[in-house]
């Protein structure tokens, strides 16, 4: 057989492949779709398991404190009578502060990060992306890590302490944080000497970025200091690996 009749049958057995092969994407896309469009259903199921996942964390974090406060109870009795479990209870509470688990008071600085709003004609701002129009994962990091370098005694975002295993994630406008999602604004306290923290916020190469965008597009950011702030006590289980 010719080199070119070679190339022939090389060339038509490729093309059939390629067939076939498209076929059973479209076929298996199609099953799986149930004949409705991929995108829209894969959206609509992911906000239906964002939301009974919440559902679902809201219930066992009840379930928790529920049987929190009665271990507490259990072991209030025992150490009445029993030195060695009070003795650990003491050894338990000497580290509840640093852990994080006590709410403490003191000065500070709160600030809060808000997205972009509309004008009065209900447009955005010309020439602007829909990336640069909100908070980022990186701005609410950026803020926390220059509260740490500030000397920061303790931090909250929103109505939750900021521990060592914290780690909030953005999914598209809303922030996750232990197991809750939350809307901006986005409110962060710090618990140290304001005027360090103003430093090291000032300092930060993410918060002045962010800053760029916020007089660009509208972007809301706003820092406050004072003597008597607060933060609460963590309240969540302890980390599994």
């Amino acid at each position: 057989m010719s080199e070119w009749r070679l190339r022939r049958v090389a060339w038509g057995s490729a093309t059939l492949a390629v067939c076939l092969v498209g076929g059973l994407l479209i076929g298996t896309t199609r099953g799986v779709s149930d004949g409705n469009e991929l995108r829209i259903g894969d959206s609509q199921r992911l906000s239906d398991l964002v939301r009974a996942a919440q559902a679902d964390t809201e219930d066992l974090a009840n379930t928790r404190d529920d049987l929190a406060a009665q271990v507490a109870q259990v072991q209030a009795r025992v150490a009445a009578t029993d030195d060695d479990v009070a003795f650990v209870l003491d050894e338990l509470a000497s580290v509840a502060d640093p852990a994080g688990q006590t709410a403490l008071r003191g000065p500070g600085v709160t600030v809060t990060l808000t997205d972009a709003s509309r004008d009065a004609d209900g447009k955005y701002p010309s020439g602007a992306s829909p990336d640069d129009l909100v908070v980022h994962q990186q701005d609410v990091q950026s803020v926390l890590n220059a509260m740490w370098a500030g000397g920061a005694e303790a931090i909250s975002m929103q109505d939750q302490r900021i521990v060592a295993t914290s780690a909030p994630r953005c999914i598209g406008n809303t922030l996750l944080l232990h197991g809750r999602t939350y809307s901006p604004p986005y409110v962060i306290t710090a618990l140290g000497d304001p005027s360090r923290l103003e430093t090291a916020l000032d300092a930060e190469p993410g918060i002045r970025l962010y800053k760029q965008y916020a007089t660009r597009y509208g972007l809301g950011y706003t820092q406050t200091s004072g003597d008597d702030m607060s933060v609460p006590a963590y309240t969540g289980g302890a980390p599994t690996r």
